[in-house]
Protein backbone atom coordinates (compact mmCIF):
# COMPACT_ATOMS: atom_id res chain seq x y z
CA UNK A 1 0.00 0.00 0.00
CA UNK A 2 2.76 2.71 0.88
CA UNK A 3 4.65 1.40 -1.68
CA UNK A 4 2.25 2.53 -4.36
CA UNK A 5 0.80 5.93 -2.47
CA UNK A 6 4.44 6.91 -2.65
CA UNK A 7 5.06 6.12 -5.69
CA UNK A 8 8.15 3.78 -5.63
CA UNK A 9 5.79 0.85 -7.76
CA UNK A 10 9.01 0.78 -9.94
CA UNK A 11 8.86 0.07 -13.54
CA UNK A 12 9.07 -2.80 -15.99
CA UNK A 13 12.32 -3.02 -18.23
CA UNK A 14 11.69 -3.02 -22.45
CA UNK A 15 11.73 -6.65 -22.65
CA UNK A 16 8.85 -6.93 -20.31
CA UNK A 17 7.26 -3.66 -21.53
CA UNK A 18 7.31 -5.95 -24.60
CA UNK A 19 5.65 -9.34 -23.16
CA UNK A 20 8.67 -10.95 -23.69
CA UNK A 21 9.20 -11.73 -20.05
CA UNK A 22 7.28 -11.52 -16.96
CA UNK A 23 8.44 -9.24 -13.48
CA UNK A 24 6.31 -10.72 -11.01
CA UNK A 25 7.87 -8.66 -8.03
CA UNK A 26 7.12 -5.19 -9.74
CA UNK A 27 3.93 -3.65 -8.06
CA UNK A 28 1.57 -3.02 -11.57
CA UNK A 29 -0.73 -0.23 -10.98
CA UNK A 30 -3.15 -1.89 -12.80
CA UNK A 31 -3.08 -4.48 -10.56
CA UNK A 32 -6.16 -5.89 -9.03
CA UNK A 33 -4.47 -8.66 -6.85
CA UNK A 34 -2.25 -5.67 -5.65
CA UNK A 35 -5.70 -3.79 -4.16
CA UNK A 36 -7.16 -7.60 -2.96
CA UNK A 37 -4.23 -8.10 -0.64
CA UNK A 38 -3.86 -4.52 0.63
CA UNK A 39 -7.35 -4.01 1.68
CA UNK A 40 -8.16 -7.29 3.21
CA UNK A 41 -4.75 -7.18 4.74
CA UNK A 42 -6.63 -4.97 6.67
CA UNK A 43 -10.00 -5.87 6.80
CA UNK A 44 -8.68 -9.85 8.21
CA UNK A 45 -7.17 -8.49 11.47
CA UNK A 46 -10.62 -5.73 11.90
CA UNK A 47 -13.37 -7.62 13.84
CA UNK A 48 -15.80 -8.76 11.58
CA UNK A 49 -18.65 -7.70 13.56
CA UNK A 50 -18.28 -3.67 12.47
CA UNK A 51 -17.67 -4.65 9.13
CA UNK A 52 -18.85 -8.49 7.32
CA UNK A 53 -23.37 -7.29 7.92
CA UNK A 54 -22.31 -3.75 6.45
CA UNK A 55 -20.77 -5.30 3.23
CA UNK A 56 -22.98 -7.75 3.00
CA UNK A 57 -26.84 -5.87 3.22
CA UNK A 58 -24.72 -2.88 1.59
CA UNK A 59 -23.98 -5.01 -1.63
CA UNK A 60 -27.18 -6.79 -1.45
CA UNK A 61 -29.38 -4.07 -1.10
CA UNK A 62 -31.11 -5.71 1.55
CA UNK A 63 -31.14 -6.42 5.80
CA UNK A 64 -29.98 -9.91 5.62
CA UNK A 65 -27.00 -10.07 8.03
CA UNK A 66 -27.39 -8.87 11.32
CA UNK A 67 -24.53 -7.64 13.54
CA UNK A 68 -22.50 -10.56 15.55
CA UNK A 69 -19.64 -12.55 16.82
CA UNK A 70 -18.93 -14.48 14.26
CA UNK A 71 -17.49 -18.03 14.92
CA UNK A 72 -14.72 -19.60 12.81
CA UNK A 73 -14.61 -16.60 11.11
CA UNK A 74 -11.79 -16.49 8.29
CA UNK A 75 -10.60 -14.76 5.26
CA UNK A 76 -8.98 -16.81 2.63
CA UNK A 77 -7.32 -15.38 -0.69
CA UNK A 78 -6.76 -16.77 -3.87
CA UNK A 79 -8.35 -19.98 -2.68
CA UNK A 80 -8.12 -22.53 -5.63
CA UNK A 81 -11.75 -24.71 -5.33
CA UNK A 82 -12.28 -27.95 -6.90
CA UNK A 83 -13.60 -28.52 -10.40
CA UNK A 84 -17.72 -28.15 -10.77
CA UNK A 85 -18.70 -31.62 -11.95
CA UNK A 86 -17.86 -31.95 -15.44
CA UNK A 87 -21.21 -34.61 -16.17
CA UNK A 88 -23.02 -31.03 -15.40
CA UNK A 89 -21.15 -28.62 -18.37
CA UNK A 90 -21.04 -29.07 -21.89
CA UNK A 91 -17.60 -28.33 -21.87
CA UNK A 92 -14.37 -29.04 -20.14
CA UNK A 93 -13.69 -26.61 -17.14
CA UNK A 94 -11.15 -26.29 -14.86
CA UNK A 95 -10.03 -24.89 -10.88
CA UNK A 96 -11.71 -22.20 -10.03
CA UNK A 97 -9.28 -19.26 -7.95
CA UNK A 98 -12.00 -17.26 -5.76
CA UNK A 99 -10.10 -13.98 -5.21
CA UNK A 100 -11.60 -13.61 -1.59
CA UNK A 101 -13.48 -16.16 0.53
CA UNK A 102 -15.12 -15.22 3.72
CA UNK A 103 -16.56 -18.17 5.71
CA UNK A 104 -18.05 -18.14 9.53
CA UNK A 105 -20.30 -21.16 11.54
CA UNK A 106 -23.14 -19.21 12.91
CA UNK A 107 -25.22 -20.00 10.76
CA UNK A 108 -22.74 -21.87 7.94
CA UNK A 109 -21.62 -19.10 5.67
CA UNK A 110 -19.42 -19.23 3.16
CA UNK A 111 -19.08 -15.55 0.72
CA UNK A 112 -17.16 -15.81 -2.30
CA UNK A 113 -16.34 -12.05 -3.64
CA UNK A 114 -14.55 -11.31 -6.95
CA UNK A 115 -12.35 -8.23 -7.12
CA UNK A 116 -12.03 -6.02 -10.11
CA UNK A 117 -9.67 -3.19 -10.81
CA UNK A 118 -9.23 -1.83 -14.20
CA UNK A 119 -10.55 -5.05 -16.24
CA UNK A 120 -13.87 -6.43 -16.30
CA UNK A 121 -15.59 -9.46 -15.73
CA UNK A 122 -14.29 -12.43 -18.21
CA UNK A 123 -17.23 -12.81 -20.57
CA UNK A 124 -16.73 -17.12 -20.80
CA UNK A 125 -14.14 -19.94 -18.90
CA UNK A 126 -10.83 -20.87 -21.42
CA UNK A 127 -13.13 -24.58 -22.44
CA UNK A 128 -16.44 -22.80 -23.67
CA UNK A 129 -16.39 -22.05 -27.59
CA UNK A 130 -19.65 -20.51 -26.99
CA UNK A 131 -21.48 -22.82 -29.02
CA UNK A 132 -23.99 -24.29 -26.22
CA UNK A 133 -25.75 -21.67 -25.32
CA UNK A 134 -25.33 -20.77 -21.63
CA UNK A 135 -23.31 -18.49 -20.31
CA UNK A 136 -19.69 -18.95 -18.64
CA UNK A 137 -18.73 -15.83 -17.26
CA UNK A 138 -16.61 -14.94 -14.24
CA UNK A 139 -19.46 -14.28 -12.09
CA UNK A 140 -21.64 -17.45 -13.04
CA UNK A 141 -19.00 -19.34 -13.17
CA UNK A 142 -17.89 -18.34 -9.47
CA UNK A 143 -22.00 -18.80 -8.73
CA UNK A 144 -21.81 -22.45 -10.15
CA UNK A 145 -19.28 -23.45 -8.10
CA UNK A 146 -20.01 -21.88 -4.77
CA UNK A 147 -23.54 -23.13 -5.08
CA UNK A 148 -21.65 -26.60 -5.64
CA UNK A 149 -19.40 -26.10 -2.90
CA UNK A 150 -22.41 -25.24 -0.36
CA UNK A 151 -23.78 -28.32 -0.92
CA UNK A 152 -27.48 -26.92 -2.97
CA UNK A 153 -26.66 -29.82 -5.73
CA UNK A 154 -28.05 -33.03 -5.51
CA UNK A 155 -26.46 -35.76 -4.39
CA UNK A 156 -26.62 -39.56 -3.75
CA UNK A 157 -25.10 -39.19 -0.22
CA UNK A 158 -26.54 -41.30 2.84
CA UNK A 159 -26.65 -38.96 5.41
CA UNK A 160 -27.21 -35.72 3.59
CA UNK A 161 -26.11 -32.57 4.94
CA UNK A 162 -28.53 -29.09 4.95
CA UNK A 163 -26.52 -26.16 3.06
CA UNK A 164 -24.72 -23.49 3.59
CA UNK A 165 -25.76 -20.16 3.14
CA UNK A 166 -23.68 -18.83 0.21
CA UNK A 167 -23.00 -14.92 -1.33
CA UNK A 168 -21.66 -14.13 -4.46
CA UNK A 169 -20.53 -10.09 -4.26
CA UNK A 170 -18.09 -7.90 -6.94
CA UNK A 171 -15.84 -5.49 -5.70
CA UNK A 172 -15.54 -2.95 -8.28
CA UNK A 173 -14.47 0.94 -8.46
CA UNK A 174 -17.41 0.92 -10.86
CA UNK A 175 -21.29 0.63 -10.32
CA UNK A 176 -24.59 -1.32 -11.66
CA UNK A 177 -22.57 -4.08 -13.47
CA UNK A 178 -25.24 -5.21 -15.97
CA UNK A 179 -24.14 -9.31 -14.73
CA UNK A 180 -25.04 -8.72 -11.45
CA UNK A 181 -28.41 -7.61 -12.37
CA UNK A 182 -29.03 -10.19 -15.01
CA UNK A 183 -28.42 -12.95 -11.94
CA UNK A 184 -30.57 -11.20 -9.53
CA UNK A 185 -33.03 -12.63 -11.58
CA UNK A 186 -33.46 -16.01 -10.18
CA UNK A 187 -35.15 -17.22 -13.38
CA UNK A 188 -32.31 -15.40 -15.95
CA UNK A 189 -29.38 -17.19 -12.99
CA UNK A 190 -30.96 -20.73 -13.80
CA UNK A 191 -31.33 -20.44 -17.44
CA UNK A 192 -27.35 -19.66 -17.46
CA UNK A 193 -26.44 -23.34 -15.33
CA UNK A 194 -26.58 -26.22 -17.43
CA UNK A 195 -28.93 -29.26 -15.95
CA UNK A 196 -30.07 -26.79 -13.24
CA UNK A 197 -32.70 -29.70 -12.48
CA UNK A 198 -29.38 -30.72 -10.52
CA UNK A 199 -30.24 -27.98 -7.81
CA UNK A 200 -32.21 -29.16 -5.09
CA UNK A 201 -32.36 -24.97 -4.24
CA UNK A 202 -31.28 -21.88 -4.36
CA UNK A 203 -30.03 -19.93 -0.98
CA UNK A 204 -32.02 -17.24 0.53
CA UNK A 205 -32.28 -14.34 -1.80
CA UNK A 206 -30.66 -11.94 -2.42
CA UNK A 207 -27.64 -13.46 -2.58
CA UNK A 208 -25.86 -11.35 -5.67
CA UNK A 209 -24.46 -8.16 -4.92
CA UNK A 210 -21.90 -5.54 -5.44
CA UNK A 211 -20.18 -2.90 -3.70
CA UNK A 212 -17.92 -0.38 -4.76
CA UNK A 213 -14.70 0.84 -3.99
CA UNK A 214 -16.21 4.09 -2.38
CA UNK A 215 -19.04 2.02 -1.05
CA UNK A 216 -15.92 0.24 1.15
CA UNK A 217 -14.60 3.60 2.20
CA UNK A 218 -18.21 4.60 3.28
CA UNK A 219 -18.31 1.39 5.73
CA UNK A 220 -15.03 1.95 7.34
CA UNK A 221 -15.51 6.00 8.07
CA UNK A 222 -18.63 4.95 9.38
CA UNK A 223 -17.70 1.86 11.84
CA UNK A 224 -14.31 4.22 12.22
CA UNK A 225 -15.32 4.89 16.03
CA UNK A 226 -15.48 1.27 17.40
CA UNK A 227 -11.74 0.19 16.62
CA UNK A 228 -8.67 0.57 18.97
CA UNK A 229 -6.09 3.58 17.62
CA UNK A 230 -3.57 1.06 16.50
CA UNK A 231 -6.80 0.22 13.99
CA UNK A 232 -7.65 3.63 13.16
CA UNK A 233 -4.84 4.23 12.25
CA UNK A 234 -5.00 0.96 9.67
CA UNK A 235 -8.33 1.72 8.60
CA UNK A 236 -7.41 5.66 7.64
CA UNK A 237 -4.46 4.15 5.47
CA UNK A 238 -7.05 2.14 3.59
CA UNK A 239 -9.06 5.04 3.23
CA UNK A 240 -6.74 7.24 1.65
CA UNK A 241 -5.40 4.30 -0.41
CA UNK A 242 -8.83 3.26 -1.72
CA UNK A 243 -9.30 6.90 -2.65
CA UNK A 244 -6.43 7.65 -4.74
CA UNK A 245 -7.32 3.97 -6.47
CA UNK A 246 -10.22 4.90 -7.06
CA UNK A 247 -9.31 8.12 -8.94
CA UNK A 248 -6.95 6.43 -10.55
CA UNK A 249 -8.71 3.26 -12.29
CA UNK A 250 -7.95 2.61 -15.59
CA UNK A 251 -10.89 3.78 -18.08
CA UNK A 252 -12.94 0.97 -19.74
CA UNK A 253 -16.05 0.12 -20.17
CA UNK A 254 -18.04 -3.04 -18.75
CA UNK A 255 -16.67 -5.06 -22.00
CA UNK A 256 -13.57 -4.15 -20.94
CA UNK A 257 -12.31 -2.12 -23.81
CA UNK A 258 -10.62 1.31 -22.81
CA UNK A 259 -11.84 4.72 -23.78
Amino acid sequence: MLTELNGKGGRVCELAGKGEIRCPLIVRPTSEDVVTGNLFGVLSVLNPRWWVPDLLNRALSASRFDRQVFRRFEVVLWESRPRYPGHLLPWEEGSTEVDVALRWENPPTTVYIEMKYGSDVSAKTSGDNGRHGYSSDQLVRNARVGLHECGYLRTRSLFPRPPRDFVLLLVSPRPNHPLVRRYRDTNRLLSAIPKNDQLQQLPPEPFIGECTYRGLRTILAEQRRWFTRTEQRLIDRLLNYLAWKEHRVPSCDFNGRHR
